[in-house]
């Protein structure tokens, strides 16, 4: 089951395309914008993430730092990251564990694929409190950037 808004963060810490391992809790006190993805080198992954680091300029304007989530490995999101000039955090969920403690899991995926993190948007407060919970069933979707940039301007004390 997803999480819902009001629910306390899970904790995690993976590992980044960088090798380097991050937590949530390395961002307490700020806003973060949690994406799941299901897989690098796709059609609409590619979009969705290209489409937030062109409004990154945005993001950092209201304090928020942006995480990206996926079953691929450290080193697939480190080519991932290079080609597609992403300027934000990608983490390896490889082993699943935060994408289930998400709620964020395909238990069947295309190609008869297991296991696959579902597109998925989640907004976190300073005090690590879900504030925005978005989970895809339809991994060809993208979730609502406008819904989302209203909570983060509202987090920020922006009228919107």
């Amino acid at each position: 089951m997803a999480l819902q808004v009001g629910d306390h963060a899970p904790n995690f810490t993976l590992f980044s395309s960088d090798k380097q391992p991050v937590s949530l809790s390395d961002y307490s006190g700020r806003p973060l914008l949690i994406l799941f993805f299901p897989q690098a080198f796709t059609g609409v992954c590619t979009t969705e993430l290209c489409n937030v680091r062109d409004h990154m300029v945005e993001y950092n304007s209201l304090n928020t730092q942006v995480l990206g989530i996926s079953v691929d490995s450290v080193f697939t999101l480190a080519k991932y990251k290079e080609e597609q000039q992403l300027n934000f955090v990608l983490l390896s969920d490889f082993n699943k564990k935060v994408s289930t403690a998400y709620g964020s899991l395909y238990n069947n995926f295309v190609f008869d694929m297991h296991g696959v993190s579902k597109r998925s948007a989640f907004i976190v407060d300073a005090d690590g409190k879900i504030v925005y919970a978005e989970v895809l069933e339809n991994a060809g979707d993208i979730p609502d950037f406008s819904a989302i940039n209203q909570k983060l301007k509202s987090l920020a004390g922006i009228l919107v």
